[in-house]
C-alpha cells in the first residue's frame, strides 16, 4: 500500500511538505505542490479523510445552504463553489431549506451543529436574527452570497442597481409601456433579491414620470415566465417592453411572445437578469451577474478564513454588466 513516505521520496521532498501540499495548508510553492500532486497521482496515493481529520481537526468539507436546487442560478453558483473547493481538496455538504419553519430549524439547529463541516456558505437566503446568531455560534467561517446579513460576511450584487440598469436600458430605447415579471409569494419570501430588482424598476419609472405599469408574479422558471408574459401580452394595451427578474423567466417570455405571433424585439422588447448560458441561443439581452464567479469568490473567502484570515462582517460588492444581444429595440408604435 502506497504511503506518504513513498510520495515524499518520489517527489524529492519531506513528508511534512507532502502533507502541506496535499492538504492545502501551509506555505508550499506552486512548483513543489505540482511535483507532489504529480507523484501522488503516479503512485495512486489518496489522503485518508479520517486520518486527515484526526491530524488537523478538519473535516475537509464546507456546508452550502440553498433555498432551491432546481434553478439555474443556484446550480451555477454551486458549480463555482465546487470548482474552487475541489482544487483545495474540500468537499461540499449540501443543505436545502425552504420557507417551512420546522425544516429550517432542523437545518440550523441540528444538521449544521453536528460539526461535520469546516465552514458555511449560504446562497441568496433570507436569514432571520436567530438563524444568523445560530450560524455564528458554530464557530466556523461563514460567507453569505446575497441577502441582508449584518452579522455575516456577505458578497452581493447591488440588485437595486441591477433593476435600474435593466429599466434604464428600456427607457433609453424609448419605451413607455413597460411591465415587470417578478417573484411570486414563495420566491419573494425566500430572498430579498427579486424585491430589490422590482424596486429598481419602479424607481426608474417614477423618475421618468411613468406611473402606469404592470407587475406579474412568476416562480423564476421558464414555464412561470411564459405564463406571466402570456397574460401581459394578451392585453389590448400590451406593454412594448418586458423586464423579467431572471433570464429563465425572460426566456419563457420570448417563447410566449412567439406563440402569440409576436416578434422579439420588433413587437416587444425583453430583457432578463443572470447571464444564463441559454441566453446566447435566444439572443437575450441581459444583466449578467457572473453566477459562477460568485461561487468561486465565496469559496475563496471561506478558504482564506480557514487559512487564518479574519474576514470582518460586512458587504463585498460583486460585478454585473449589461449584455445587449438583440432582444431589445426601440418601440415601433
Amino acid at each position: 500500500m502506497v504511503g506518504i513516505d513513498d510520495v515524499a521520496r518520489a517527489a524529492g521532498v519531506s513528508t511534512a511538505t507532502v502533507s502541506r501540499a496535499l492538504s492545502g495548508r501551509g506555505a508550499v510553492s506552486t512548483a513543489t505542490r505540482d511535483r507532489v500532486l504529480s507523484a501522488a497521482g503516479r503512485l495512486g496515493y489518496v489522503v485518508s479523510a479520517a486520518a486527515s481529520s484526526l491530524a488537523t481537526g478538519r473535516t475537509r468539507a464546507v456546508g452550502v445552504v440553498v433555498p432551491f436546487l432546481d434553478r439555474w442560478f443556484f446550480s451555477t453558483v454551486l458549480a463555482g463553489i465546487s470548482d474552487a473547493l475541489v482544487r483545495r481538496g474540500y468537499d461540499i455538504t449540501l443543505y436545502s431549506v425552504s420557507a417551512d419553519a420546522a425544516e429550517r430549524r432542523r437545518v440550523f439547529d441540528d444538521h449544521l451543529r453536528r460539526r461535520r463541516i469546516d465552514a458555511v456558505i449560504t446562497i441568496a437566503l433570507e436569514l432571520d436574527a436567530e438563524e444568523s446568531v445560530s450560524l455564528r455560534g458554530l464557530g466556523v467561517p461563514i460567507v453569505a452570497i446575497a441577502g441582508p446579513h449584518p452579522l455575516l460576511t456577505t458578497l452581493t450584487v447591488d440588485d437595486l442597481a441591477v433593476g435600474r440598469l435593466a429599466t434604464a436600458h428600456l427607457l433609453g430605447l424609448g419605451h413607455r409601456r413597460l411591465a415587470h415579471i417578478g417573484a411570486d409569494a414563495v420566491t419573494d419570501a425566500a430572498s430579498s433579491v427579486p424585491t430589490l430588482r422590482r424596486r429598481g424598476f419602479e424607481d426608474s419609472l417614477a423618475e421618468a414620470g411613468i406611473t402606469q405599469y404592470d407587475v406579474e408574479p412568476a416562480d423564476f422558471t421558464i414555464d412561470g415566465g411564459s405564463r406571466a408574459a402570456a397574460r401581459l401580452l394578451a392585453r389590448d394595451d400590451r406593454p412594448t417592453a418586458l423586464f423579467a427578474a431572471s433570464d429563465e423567466m425572460a426566456i419563457g417570455a420570448i417563447l410566449a411572445a412567439r406563440e402569440l405571433g409576436l416578434r422579439v424585439p420588433d413587437d416587444v422588447s425583453i430583457i432578463g437578469v443572470d447571464g444564463h448560458e441559454l441566453g446566447r441561443w435566444f439572443g437575450l439581452t441581459t444583466v449578467d451577474q457572473f453566477a459562477r464567479g460568485q461561487g468561486e469568490r465565496a469559496a475563496e473567502a471561506v478558504l482564506s478564513a480557514l487559512d487564518g484570515a479574519q474576514p470582518a462582517p460586512g458587504r463585498g460588492t460583486l460585478p454585473f454588466e449589461l449584455v445587449d444581444r438583440g432582444s431589445t429595440a426601440a418601440p415601433h408604435d
